[in-house]
């Protein structure tokens, strides 16, 4: 039977798995389908501490990874598939075979929303990126028209955030009036950099034949009629799914599906506990995550020392 069992392997997931495994509680991890999480999406990352040249998304993960093994974690390339809380040890449904465990740290992670278009798959990573604070100043981006797609304030700090790298910022928003709040809309339409365009979608992002972006294809949803904005970006930021679908019923969580915890990083079910994006909806950053998976790794620790006294 296992002590620690980690869901998830991006930040939080292998610095929960760090801190147990230094615990000597030899914690696993399950990947789940994404290993190394969101953050192996995005090509060099900037804003975590430590790398002053900034460093490949991919390979954090893989030094994560190789740092938290070093104190004896275990890693498990599969997918959990269904939980069982409701009695001691948890039993998890690992691609079709029983585990179990007597704490869970759930760091499941969120996945961005995507329009859904054959373009947007094609150029991500190209141009087409899903975070401003991660990817706005890298090279290909400064000095260049870019687009945000949202009308929220995701999309507002977005579009805000890279005034300072862009020529001009295109807010590209399906309705005539945005979902922010009135602060943050605000300081968006106050702002010379950042342009407008209401009552519009992206159907196409170009330029698929050359490999980059070059612009995007927009449909006016009340007259019907098509344009091309040129850029050299496309941020989409129309909101995130945290990936917790699997504990509907069992977690606490709030209405966007967010899990809540209930002291630290101890959810609803002792001995459940969770860290980074699946529980966070405002801040979704590398180090935030760390530092949960931190807290729910120490918390786990505590735990056990208390269930075992």
């Amino acid at each position: 039977m296992e002590k620690v069992v980690i869901i998830g392997s991006g930040c939080a997931g292998w610095t929960a798995a760090l801190y147990a495994a230094r615990a000597q509680l030899k914690p696993l991890v399950i990947t789940g389908r994404q290993p190394g999480g969101l953050l192996t999406t995005t090509t060099i990352v900037e804003n975590y501490p430590g790398f002053p040249q900034g460093i490949d998304g991919y390979e954090l993960m893989q030094a994560m990874q190789k740092q938290a093994e070093r104190f004896g974690a275990r890693v498990k390339f599969a997918t959990v598939e269904a939980v069982d809380f409701s009695k001691h040890p948890f039993v998890l449904t690992v691609d079709g075979e029983k585990v179990e465990t007597e704490t869970v740290i759930i760091a499941s992670g969120a996945s961005h929303r995507h329009l859904g278009l054959d373009s947007e798959a094609k150029l991500e990573k190209k141009g087409v990126t899903y975070c401003a604070t991660c990817d706005g100043a890298l090279p290909i981006f400064r000095n260049q028209p870019l687009v945000v797609v949202g009308g929220g304030d995701s999309a507002c700090e977005e579009a805000i955030y890279l005034t300072r790298f862009a020529s001009v910022v295109y807010l590209v928003h399906r309705r005539d009036t945005l979902r922010a709040s009135k602060i943050m809309a605000e300081r968006v339409l106050s702002n010379p950099k950042i342009k407008p365009i209401w009552d519009s979608v992206v159907t196409e992002i170009l330029d698929v034949n050359q490999d980059k972006v070059t612009g995007v294809r927009l449909q006016n949803l009340k007259t019907n009629k098509q344009t091309v904005v040129d850029c050299a970006g496309v941020f989409v930021a129309i909101g995130h799914i945290p990936n917790t679908q699997l504990f509907k019923g069992v977690i606490d969580m709030d209405d966007a599906g967010y899990i809540v915890p209930k002291g630290g990083m101890e959810t609803n079910v002792p001995g459940v506990f969770v860290a980074g994006d699946c529980s966070d909806k405002v801040y979704r950053q590398a180090v935030t995550a760390a530092g949960m998976g931190c807290a729910a790794a120490i918390d786990a620790e505590r735990y056990l020392a208390r269930s075992n006294q």
